[in-house]
């Protein structure tokens, strides 16, 4: 039998986003060449509000709004309640989007434009990314009031196939995934299309 012999130097590690755009199946489920791909994002936005790390709130504990703002731009607004007190902490590649938002911070990979807000007690930061690569340091901003985190994507359209757009159509968007086990609780996901006026779900 021939064995193989293996070494650090066969070994390619890549940076998150080019593992994200390498293999989406891991994290959405979908290849980039499916046209179920952006229903399957804003699932995965969906899922991710209400099944956050442990270390940012309990399952089912926040209240989000994910509203589309057309064919490939959409954002996910979450009452996070920070604990940062003078300035956020940076995360991927010294973006807004820490690793507690690894599956938001995957969408961003895929997009061509992406534009965060952190907030708290009146104190606003905004970052504006290319992907999810910062474009622009930091700046604060005048916030609304409470705690939160802002996330605003501009789908790549060179990453997707030939006119996918976002769906038309609420009902396929998964806020919950086969593996939640979760107790039902105060937390929310309201998903607001803007391209059809008055098309809104609350779940």
């Amino acid at each position: 039998m021939m064995e193989h012999a293996y070494s650090a130097a066969g070994i390619t590690v890549l940076d998150f986003d080019a593992a994200v755009r390498k293999r989406p199946g891991m994290y959405f489920g979908v290849g980039l060449d499916d046209p179920k791909l952006p229903t399957m994002l804003l699932s995965a936005a969906a899922r991710h509000a209400l099944h956050p790390a442990t270390r940012v709130a309990e399952e089912h504990s926040l209240s989000a709004a994910i509203e589309i703002l057309g064919d490939l731009r959409f954002q996910v607004t979450i009452d996070q309640q920070h604990t940062w007190t003078d300035s956020p902490p940076l995360g991927y590649f010294g973006s807004l989007i820490g690793s507690e938002w690894w599956l938001l911070a995957a969408i961003a990979t895929l997009c061509e434009t992406t534009t965060v807000d952190v907030w708290r007690d009146n104190l606003g930061f905004r970052q504006e990314l290319t992907g999810l690569r910062p474009s622009s340091t930091p700046e604060r901003y005048e916030p609304p009031s409470g705690s939160g985190i802002r996330i605003s994507f501009t789908l790549d359209e060179r990453t997707l196939p030939a006119n996918t757009a976002l769906p038309a159509d609420l009902d396929g968007i998964e806020v919950h995934g086969p593996y939640c086990a979760a107790a039902e609780g105060p937390g929310r996901v309201t998903l607001h299309d803007h391209r059809h006026d008055g098309q809104a779900d609350t779940r």
